[in-house]
């Protein structure tokens, strides 16, 4: 096995590992506005290893190779790790505002500085950042594809809900915000 390849089983540890402590030590707490996630937590996390396992299987069973470039794997493995550090930073970023389930605080405030200045769900805009990079590290369009695809249109649906609490919550500022920030890509979408 080489380094890269040790590298990326270590990664896909971390990112297993990491997403197993946000779902039991991040969620919404009694005090807490909840009922609004309607099983978005739920459907993110069987979009979420269903494309894992897919576009691996799709890997060992097809060839659709992206590229003969080895640089591929390296870019790959570099937006899986960026992908984990950024979102792992962003979430401590929002400290006890960030809950794995749709939900309200009571002191809740609508972040808008850092990352949050020109993206609107940046923590889901750099795990897709990951899945995007397990795709490319894969070197197979379909797993590329099986990759990316699940956990977008999940995290899709967790945005509308979502942003429809924020609504509901804060109105005309929130509107505001979403006027002069994008979803997920900076000054694109």
């Amino acid at each position: 096995m080489n380094p890269l390849q040790i590298i990326f089983y270590l990664s896909m540890a971390a990112w297993f590992i990491s997403e197993s402590l946000y779902k039991n030590m991040l969620k919404s707490g009694e005090s807490d506005k909840q009922n609004k996630d309607k099983s978005t937590l739920n459907i993110l996390w069987t979009a979420i290893p269903f494309s894992i396992a897919t576009s691996l299987i799709a890997s060992n069973m097809t060839r659709l190779p992206i590229t003969n470039e080895q640089s591929i794997y390296y870019i790959g493995e570099a937006l899986i790790l960026i992908g984990l550090i950024v979102r792992f930073i962003i979430i401590r970023s929002l400290g006890k505002y960030f809950t794995v389930d749709v939900t309200i605080k009571q002191d809740h405030k609508i972040k808008k500085e850092g990352f949050y200045k020109y993206l609107r769900h940046p923590s889901y805009a750099f795990s897709l950042l990951t899945s995007l990079g397990l795709g490319l590290y894969l070197n197979n369009w379909l797993s590329l594809l099986l990759a990316f695809i699940p956990p977008f249109l999940a995290f899709s649906y967790r945005i509308a809900i979502e942003e429809q609490a924020l609504i509901e919550q804060f109105g005309e500022e929130y509107i505001e915000y979403r006027k002069k920030t994008k979803k997920l890509i900076p000054f694109i979408y």
